[in-house]
């Protein structure tokens, strides 16, 4: 029996990173979990097979569930009834299967009801479903905004809503509206407190909310009068069971039809303020969107495999001119970049989870506790590499899920234009995901400080330093000297400060950084599971080569004046 987790042993592969011990240690504080609760691991060795076996269990549900039940998802999709949304009938059937698997609350401490997972098998989990169906994994994921309101939440809130979670209620975060896209500080939905009643009031309208009809919402609001930027905005969460908001209109997307992208009417809801008033934007909104992003990035590695699963197939078994099209040097160059692009995209995404992970605990831990001198510095340093890291892992891979799933496209011929076969599926999903919870330009803004500022350097000189086997030391001298050309042309466009041309080059730099990155990291992988990645290392980074290259080449030539030929 197919099982989306077990299929595919580069997954697995993730879980014996040295920071593992590290983060398991964090997250369960020394085990004392194991006193109180059946299912809380003894020590390091448990835990890692209670992963395990979560991560087979939600393979299983993925592959035998909610694969076979996409299609009818997709022609189906959402639809309204009487201002509320009514999910497509086999989504209720995913609902039910991933409760009944116990897959909610994946994150919460086991004191509410969850299962205390860290970000890496998280992101695992969601890398899977993904792959069985990108659209609902919008609709299961979100319950990941339940992290934001136990940071930041009372603890009241807490005992209130994060079992309700657990137990498997759906939640949103309803941040953007009509004349507020990316820009949230021109969020204007209006919350005002009622004295007599003792909570707040929401009025007014949002717009492309995912899973906009869901249990429990995460709202951002207007509650400082007269105010007009992101200093006045707020956090607050609105329990559905109030009533107050009406679905007004359902879009008709190009893809993810499984999952209802909301227009929302908020007339004098009630709400409950998450945590102080002002912050709304500033602190929990950046939360939320961090962990957001790389539930993206998982998102889109599920949606890479899936659509190199799909290439793979039918280049197996379709023949022309007599062979098989597998035997074609033109598809086993598609197939093989496929393959490589998925291993270090997958590479960066874990990666990324791992430092979030760190920082994440650390942070809880402290909320009970002084940290050591020692635990602040690792607090302080996995902090700055997971905001480093995360916009390179969404960018880098909503681009390459794009890329995969065009190319799956391109190996099925004319059959991959035609709806029946998954291609263009997988293709129309995947569309979205360099678009929502920021788009990869605003992912190269965001990265833009940490490559001016060469930190995303000093972290490419540190990892060059990691021991490659022999049969990868030529690849790695390669690597140096893209990063030789990268520092090179990164110092000129410094020394030259022209904020316009370093805007005009930033997605240049963002992609030259994150192919080193990636080839450093496949490198890694290689050494440790060559029968897993050797191949991919060697495609990967004459990927990189061309890419770094070419890069090199247009910002070493460029002059601030040619900008005039690039302006309409």
């Amino acid at each position: 029996m197919a099982n989306y987790y077990s299929d595919h042993p580069e997954i697995a592969f993730h879980l014996d990173h040295p920071l593992m011990k590290r983060i398991v240690d964090l997250k369960e504080r020394g085990y004392a979990d194991a006193a109180q609760y059946e299912d809380a691991p003894i020590d390091y060795e448990d835990a890692i097979e209670n992963y395990k076996r979560i991560l087979d269990i939600t393979g299983d549900v993925a592959a035998n569930i909610l694969e076979p039940n996409s299609e009818s998802v997709d022609l189906e999709g959402p639809h309204l009834e009487n201002g509320r949304m009514i999910y497509a009938s086999k989504t209720f059937e995913n609902i039910d299967a991933t409760r009944k698997a116990g897959l909610h609350g994946v994150s919460m401490p086991r004191r509410y009801g969850g299962l205390n997972l860290p970000n890496v098998t998280f992101s695992m989990l969601s890398e899977v479903i993904s792959a069985a169906d990108a659209g609902f994994q919008n609709i299961w994921s979100l319950q990941s905004c339940i992290d934001t309101l136990y940071e930041f939440g009372s603890e009241e809130q807490r005992q209130k809503y994060i079992p309700r979670v657990c137990a498997g209620e759906t939640m949103s975060m309803d941040l953007t509206e009509p004349d507020a896209g990316s820009d949230l500080q021109r969020v204007m939905l209006k919350a005002t407190f009622d004295e007599k009643e003792n909570c707040w009031r929401l009025n007014g309208v949002k717009r492309f909310i995912t899973n906009g009809d869901s249990d429990i919402h995460l709202v951002l609001a207007r509650s400082e009068e007269g105010t007009r930027d992101g200093r006045g905005l707020s956090m607050f969460i609105y329990d559905k069971r109030n009533g107050g908001v009406d679905v007004r209109h359902i879009e008709h997307k190009l893809g993810i039809h499984g999952s209802p992208t909301c227009e929302l009417t908020y007339k004098n809801a009630k709400a409950e303020l998450c945590g102080s008033t002002r912050l709304g934007l500033i602190k929990y909104v950046m939360a939320l969107m961090n962990g957001a992003r790389l539930g993206i990035a998982a998102q889109s590695v599920g949606v890479e495999q899936e659509a190199y699963n799909e290439g793979l197939k039918y280049a197996k078994e379709r023949a022309q001119f007599g062979q098989k099209i597998i035997h074609f040097p033109a598809v086993y160059d598609m197939l093989s970049r496929m393959k490589a692009k998925l291993d270090a995209g997958r590479s960066l995404l874990y990666q990324t989870a791992r430092y979030v992970d760190i920082y994440k605990a650390l942070e809880d831990i402290q909320r009970d506790s002084k940290l050591s001198p020692e635990e602040r510095q690792e607090l302080k340093k996995y902090t700055r590499l997971a905001d480093a890291f995360t916009p390179l892992a969404k960018g880098m891979n909503s681009e390459y899920a794009n890329q995969n799933a065009y190319d799956a496209i391109s190996i099925h011929g004319g059959s991959g234009f035609i709806m029946e076969y998954k291609s263009q599926r997988l293709y129309r999903d995947a569309r979205i995901f360099s678009i929502y919870e920021g788009t990869t330009q605003l992912q190269v803004v965001a990265a833009l400080r940490y490559i001016t500022n060469g930190t995303y350097l000093s972290i490419i000189k540190e990892m060059l330093e990691n021991e490659v086997s022999d049969e990868l030391k030529p690849l790695k001298t390669r690597v140096e000297a893209l990063v030789a050309l990268y520092e090179e042309v990164l110092g000129e466009v410094k020394a030259e400060n022209n904020q316009d041309k370093t805007d005009f080059t930033a997605r240049r730099l963002y992609e030259m950084t994150a192919d080193i990155i990636m080839s450093l990291l496949i490198l890694d992988d290689a050494t440790r599971a060559p029968e897993l990645f050797s191949k991919s290392a060697q495609v990967y980074v004459r990927h990189a080569e061309a890419e770094c290259r070419g890069h090199y080449e247009f910002i070493k030539n460029f002059k601030a004046e040619d900008l005039e030929y690039y302006k309409s």
